[in-house]
């Protein structure tokens, strides 16, 4: 009887367990704040916002930054800032660059033939250190998502359209990330393109269902894009 009242007494107490004994974040921000000082706290909160950052290892990024000599600190903080300000999308493709056109689109070398098509600027870096494409890109800047109101205009496919349009493409891989959204937004990619004459084919399943390109590692990027398929 006692236990069946405390527990029901934690939940008109705002939902806290009596028997796991962890503090709410709110809370733990002010416990570290207590303990080590506001700025230890805010700088807890602020890495927690980066993603896959939670409370721990926050925490031991905090005192990491503690603990580095004053130069190397401020560099870090100035690296962050210099990125903020000095970066920008590429004219062309829309990944990001310091300039107004990024080195792959400037790049002479590779093949104009060929446009890989992502959702995000870090999905580039992923598939150039694969070492496999030697084409174009276009970045989306995202995928489409009624849900959310992400619809065709919200994304980078005008420009993309007017790319193929301008001939000098024969294929169109599409590497949107292999989820829902990512799904919905191939098929529908390749329904506007198709009638231009331009083949368009899918990267493969080597890459795990719901997953994100960004995390997965060279070999299986090498594999999806050789395993490509016709859409």
């Amino acid at each position: 009887m006692e236990r069946r009242d405390s527990r029901a007494a934690a939940k008109q107490g705002g939902g806290q367990a009596a028997s796991s004994g962890r503090a709410r974040p709110d809370r733990a921000g002010k416990q570290a704040a207590e303990i080590s000082g506001r700025a230890l706290g805010r700088t807890i909160e602020a890495l927690m916002k980066l993603p896959g950052i939670g409370r721990k290892s926050a925490e031991r990024h905090a005192f990491a930054i503690l603990a580095m000599p004053d130069e190397e600190a401020a560099g870090i903080a100035q690296a962050i800032l210099d990125l903020k300000s000095s970066s920008r999308s590429c004219n062309i493709c829309h990944t990001i660059t310091e300039d107004q056109i990024c080195g792959i689109c400037s790049d002479e070398r590779r093949d104009n033939s060929r446009i890989c098509v992502v959702e995000e600027p870090s999905n580039v870096l992923v598939l150039e250190k694969s070492g496999v494409f030697r084409g174009r890109y276009h970045v989306l800047l995202g995928a489409l998502s009624p849900l959310d109101g992400i619809g065709p205009e919200d994304l980078t496919i005008d420009s993309l359209m007017q790319r193929l349009r301008a001939g000098a493409v024969t294929e169109v891989i599409v590497a949107t990330n292999p989820t829902v959204k990512g799904e919905s937004t191939a098929l529908y990619l390749s329904k506007l393109i198709k009638p231009l004459g331009i083949s368009v084919t899918r990267i493969a399943y080597g890459l795990p269902v719901g997953g994100d390109i960004e995390y997965a590692d060279e070999s299986t990027v090498q594999r999806a894009l050789e395993g490509r398929r016709e859409l």
